[in-house]
């Protein structure tokens, strides 16, 4: 299966929202960053892919992969 699109949990005038790496439009939007986390993390264990977590400043502050890792990481 051939890996699908990143996952982004961004922020929204409306809460947070959940955006597939070059959407236009966000799959989900909610009211916390939890909720919209796991609906990122549901949405990338389905395609094989990342989910990255961006703080309020817009930033990158935690990412995740649910895809094949080909890398073998101690600990």
């Amino acid at each position: 299966m051939s890996k699908g699109k990143d996952q982004h949990v961004t922020p929204h005038p409306d809460g947070w929202q959940v955006k597939g790496a070059g959407n236009s439009k966000a799959t989900a939007v909610r009211n916390t960053q939890a909720e919209a986390n796991s609906i990122a993390i549901e949405i990338a264990k389905n395609q094989q892919s990342e989910v990255l977590i961006h703080g309020r400043d817009g930033k990158i502050r935690d990412k995740n992969s649910y895809g094949n890792d080909p890398r073998k990481s101690k600990g």
